[in-house]
């Protein structure tokens, strides 16, 4: 077993344990090119670390709680986040620990270094992993080195490693990773070189920024372009971006800091220099007899080849993938900044200007023509608003993403998601609501006489005040829990529910004081880093509370367009449509209700099999929220099966949506098919101190309502009890 090699003594049976970047390295080295030193921790030293902590172990259970195929981006994300975790609260053992320090030690003395990612399968022809695992530079003493190893480790099994690994077909179980440290190259100028464009084969493409490449790989520094002719290596164009920053060492690693004012007119790179780096990268290809992809510094005057590797097919961004895991997964800092201001500023506002609009229509007054097109408008409307969604709310969210990586990577705490107590202090749609029924419900409790005209079905003789409070509830709410039903029937319907609230007397958690924890994280950082941190704490709040806003806002587009199909359809029933008429509008109702699918929906996309007879007793999921809770189980299906909840009952659901979260304060526990810690339900749960399953592969088909079920929300288990079940 071979731990570590310095650059120099990698050969080429050593590439199977040192990965492709190492291995590249190495080679370049050995043909003359001008690389800094370096040393290789071997994939050796990651299988010892896993094993002998038993770390290999737990990221098997982690990465099998479903079939590997079937995780969501959410799903795999909360997976990683818990893997990370681990890496980072589990020590080295001494032995291993103290043979790497000592050659780390021995190697670089108190030279600064960059640790890199070297996995066996990344920068190969086939799949380059290019920006998918970490590295980090400007890296000092071995304690903070082999920290910054654990972290490389750790991003192996990134949410965006393993969706690559999906996308490619590769198996996780055989994934392991050797890290390249190498003497850090304070260059002035950086940047990469691609020998072929992956968008035109005839140019090759130079990119430059000032200072460390850093700012140009994350996105936060737009480099100057400059196309040349593949073959003769002359200069096509060239793109000056607005050159107002650049990534400069610091103590604690790099920061972004503003350009000088005088070296903001210039483009980093001479002519003459901009053709040094080209015969740098076609000196690369003809040495690895391939495109090469190659990443430069300048150093004063002398050029350095920091890494290469092969080029392979187009990024999903740059192929235009629309998938939204691609576009989530891209989104920075700034990036996300920009989005919250869009999100809150514009589309909120737009999105809840529609749903007023579409409220206060009276619909019953349409002639036969005019309800078609309202059906038709109210369709592509709601379409439109599914599409922002994804495209603008679904990657918004990721800002608790950043955040629960920056809080872990900062504060090491043993739960992984203990930075969820600090995003809680923000106030949601969904909560508001819920406390108007809450106060609603007590004044229920607190009056026996209008509790029992309630329980009669007396709505006429109740008292005027209280059918107001009702009524003004509706009036804001109304559409989201009543789903377009009569005003009779919604009044009917929300004092069934403040009916079993009163008996259920549930409410949501009280908040604890976090100004502690806010302080202990924001703490571990000094000066301009505490400001970021603090930038990125109020971004993640702004992100937790509207991954749970937008459900509600988009649920009320739906229920209106929810509200016009039902009515169209009543119309047919009732024969007011005239024949020649009904084909069209069948059709058109047909091609409204398949364009109303919205990714938070209840219903389930597997069909309901009530001959299904196979039921494990034992369902394993992702741990959501913390507690137990045991109780009868109620499956939903649609959304009309949410009148027969009962209070102390498990809520089993595909996933919950704005229209069944006034339900949570009367359950016991919730399970849901679909996965992640950021989902709505899982959000809500929390706040209701629910424990809380998600990611249950057929919850909703395993699960029969009425089975007695014990939701373990700290293990990620679901329990359907039998006569013989202790």
């Amino acid at each position: 077993m071979t731990l570590i090699l310095p650059m120099e003594s990698i050969r080429n049976t050593d590439r199977h344990k040192v990965g492709g970047k190492a291995f590249a390295l190495a080679s370049s080295w050995k043909a003359g090119f001008n690389v800094p030193k370096a040393l290789c921790v071997t994939s050796d030293a990651y299988d010892h670390y896993v094993v002998s902590t038993g770390i290999r172990e737990r990221i098997l259970m982690e990465i099998h709680r479903k079939a590997f195929g079937d995780m969501r981006w959410e799903e795999m994300w909360d997976a990683s986040l818990r893997i990370r975790n681990l890496f980072l609260t589990t020590p080295m053992p001494l032995p291993l620990k103290d043979t790497l320090e000592d050659m780390i030690a021995a190697f670089f003395s108190k030279m600064p270094v960059a640790v890199r990612s070297s996995s066996p399968g990344e920068d190969s022809k086939k799949a380059s992993f290019a920006g998918l695992h970490d590295s980090y530079v400007n890296v000092r003493n071995p304690d903070a080195i082999l920290e910054h190893v654990l972290k490389v480790w750790a991003s192996l099994w990134s949410d965006a490693a393993l969706l690559y690994r999906r996308e490619l077909g590769l198996d996780p179980e055989k994934s392991t990773m050797a890290v390249v440290i190498q003497e850090m190259v304070f260059g002035d100028r950086s940047g990469v070189a691609f020998c072929r464009s992956p968008m035109e084969p005839s140019q090759s493409i130079i990119e430059s920024v000032y200072g460390l490449n850093q700012g140009m790989v994350d996105g936060t520094v737009e480099p100057d372009r400059w196309i040349l002719d593949r073959i003769s290596g002359n200069i096509l164009s060239h793109t000056q971006p607005e050159r107002d920053s650049w990534v400069v060492p610091t103590k604690e690693g790099a920061a972004l800091e503003s350009l000088p004012s005088h070296m903001a007119p210039h483009a980093p790179l001479k002519d003459g220099e901009v053709e040094v780096v080209y015969r740098l990268a076609m000196d690369a290809e003809s040495h690895f007899e391939s495109p090469q992809d190659v990443e430069w510094t300048f150093r004063e005057k002398t050029l350095c080849l920091l890494q290469s590797r092969p080029i392979t097919t187009e990024k999903g961004g740059e192929t235009g993938d629309d998938r939204s895991w691609y576009l989530s997964l891209s989104r920075s800092f700034d990036n996300l900044k920009a989005l919250r201001k869009k999100i809150e500023n514009r589309l909120i506002p737009a999105l809840m200007e529609d749903a007023s609009r579409l409220e206060s229509e009276n619909l019953e007054i349409l002639s036969m023509e005019a309800l078609a097109r309202e059906v038709e408008g109210r369709s592509h409307l709601h379409q439109k608003w599914v599409e922002t969604y994804w495209r603008d709310f679904i990657p918004f969210a990721h800002g608790a993403r950043l955040f629960g990586q920056v809080y872990n990577d900062s504060v090491h705490p043993s739960d992984p998601y203990e930075f969820m107590g600090l995003l809680a202090a923000t106030e949601m749609e969904s909560l508001k609501r819920n406390r108007l029924l809450e106060d609603l419900a007590r004044g229920l409790r607190e009056n026996p006489q209008l509790r029992q005209l309630l329980e009669a079905g007396d709505l006429e003789n109740a008292e005027a005040s209280f059918l107001k409070r009702v009524d003004d509830f509706i009036s804001e709410y109304g559409q989201v829990i009543c789903l377009g039903t009569s005003l009779t029937e919604c009044r009917a319907h929300v004092c069934g529910i403040l009916l079993r609230m009163a008996s259920a007397h549930k409410t949501a958690v009280a908040r604890k004081d976090i100004s502690a924890l806010t302080e202990s994280f924001l703490s571990r950082f000094q000066g301009k880093k505490r400001e970021e941190a603090g930038e990125i704490l109020d971004l993640a709040r702004a992100s937790y509370r509207l991954r749970d806003d937008d459900n509600i806002y988009l649920g009320r587009i739906e229920s209106a367009l929810d509200e016009v199909v039902a009515l169209a359809e009543k119309r047919l029933v009732d024969g007011s449509a005239e024949e020649k008429d009904r084909r069209f509008f069948e059709d058109l109702i047909s091609r409204a209700k398949k364009k109303a699918y919205v990714p938070h929906s209840a219903v389930h996309t597997t069909a309901k099999d009530e001959n299904f007879d196979f039921r494990p007793r034992q369902l394993t999921g992702q741990p959501a929220g913390p507690g137990l809770g045991e109780g009868p189980a109620r499956v939903i299906w649609k959304t009309s099966d949410l009148t027969e909840f009962q209070s102390g009952e498990i809520l089993v659901c595909d996933a919950i949506d704005p229209a069944m979260t006034f339900v949570v304060p009367l359950s016991n526990g919730i399970v849901e098919r679909r996965g992640g810690m950021l989902l709505h339900g899982a959000i809500i749960a929390r706040e209701y101190g629910l424990p809380c399953v998600t990611g249950v592969p057929d919850a909703t088909t395993l699960i029969k309502t009425g089975d007695r079920i014990t939701v373990d929300g700290y293990l990620g288990i679901v329990i359907i009890k039998t006569d013989t079940t202790p």
